[in-house]
């Protein structure tokens, strides 16, 4: 079964060449992204496949639900890398309807260190849902509480000393919330975008 992955990896690389004789010298040349994604681990959503963006076009950064935590030093050194090496111009963090993450954060039930990173989700829950038990959440409520969450990641991204510093010196980024719908492929701005400190 893993040998397959090896096969469609030399399948996939023979299709590029033939197409492109000099595909994979200029990509290894080019690291010049315009755009960093800030997107949830879900195998279903894969940052360069919904954008149709080839390799080199988009820098990425997963994690389950797609949180901004202010001691995620992972995160926070992609962030620091798009921004100040790769001068990206725009930051979209982007969610997904269905996202499991979001249903853990409400299910009402502990599955371990998990739980402390989903807290962030649960505290947008609380302060702008009424539900209180996990039955009472809808699959209507869960999807407003995954676009209420990537809002909330994109203030949280944007009040960072990285972005904050960003900024002080004139440089042109944005940061945009999207979400993605699983049913229909289909990415949605949520109307939520931060261009720098007072907007």
């Amino acid at each position: 079964m893993i040998e397959e992955l090896l096969a469609r990896n030399k399948a996939w690389s023979e299709d590029r060449v033939a197409e492109k004789t000099d595909y994979f010298e200029s990509l290894s040349n080019l690291q010049q992204p315009d755009y960093l994604w800030i997107g949830c681990s879900d195998s279903r959503v894969p940052a360069n496949v919904i954008t149709g963006l080839e390799p080199g076009e988009v820098f990425v950064h997963r994690n389950v639900a797609n949180l901004i935590h202010p001691a995620d030093l992972n995160m926070l050194s992609v962030v620091e890398f798009a921004v100040e090496r790769l001068s990206v111009k725009h930051i979209i963090i982007c969610g997904h309807y269905g996202c499991g993450g979001i249903h853990a954060a409400v299910a009402g039930k502990r599955f371990g260190l998990i739980d402390h990173w989903l807290q962030p989700i649960r505290d947008v829950a609380e302060a702008r849902f009424s539900c209180e038990k996990c039955e009472d959440w809808s699959d209507e409520d869960l999807d407003r509480l995954c676009e209420a969450s990537v809002v909330e990641q994109v203030k949280r991204l944007a009040r960072t000393p990285i972005m904050q510093g960003a900024w002080s010196t004139r440089a042109d980024i944005a940061i945009h919330g999207w979400i993605y719908g699983l049913k229909d492929g289909l990415l949605s701005d949520l109307g939520c975008t931060i261009t720098g400190p007072d907007s």
